[in-house]
């Protein structure tokens, strides 16, 4: 195992206490997606608050006047981000380069991630919860539907990988 990163196991049980402490503080386990909707929601009400409040998906994010921004789940996904790049920093992981195979140029990969990543934010408010809520809480509560969930993504990502294949190798 590379000394550079943390032990798997060690970070796993970590892991799993974070959930099992947000299942008994906040009442609920973990996600991503629901914190990036509400900094969306707080960008679009400094253009356009009006837009905000007359649109019902949006006006969920913001009841009772407050801030969309002050919900929990924001705060651990900026600790999470925070997290990841002080593990980096300290074990001097952080590079300045963009990982993409030799058939492919750094233009047509940051135009792919940004893709990926969009289609990816899109799908996972489509589905009401991303892929960490879905494997994360979901399975810890045996829910039959996020085990399905989890089998479909990675049958869909080894489907996928085929057809990008080529510009890894």
């Amino acid at each position: 195992m590379n000394p550079r990163y943390a032990n798997p196991y060690v970070i796993g049980a970590l892991l799993g206490l974070v959930l099992l402490f947000t299942f008994y503080t906040m009442g609920r386990g973990v996600g991503s997606s629901a914190s990036f909707a509400r900094i969306s929601t707080a960008g679009v009400k400094l253009v356009a608050p009006g837009h905000v409040e007359s649109n019902k998906y949006l006006s969920k994010y913001t009841h009772g006047g407050k801030s969309p921004l002050m919900a929990w789940i924001v705060f651990l996904s900026l600790g999470a981000g925070l997290g990841g790049l002080f593990s980096a920093f300290i074990s001097n992981r952080i590079k300045g380069e963009v990982a993409r195979g030799p058939s492919i140029g750094v233009s047509a990969r940051l135009w792919l991630a940004f893709g990926g990543g969009i289609l990816s934010g899109f799908a996972a408010r489509l589905a009401r919860g991303c892929t960490s809520g879905q494997a994360l809480t979901g399975a810890s509560e045996l829910a039959f539907g996020s085990w399905i969930f989890m089998f479909c993504i990675f049958a869909g990502a080894y489907a996928t990988a085929y057809f990008f294949r080529k510009e890894w190798l």
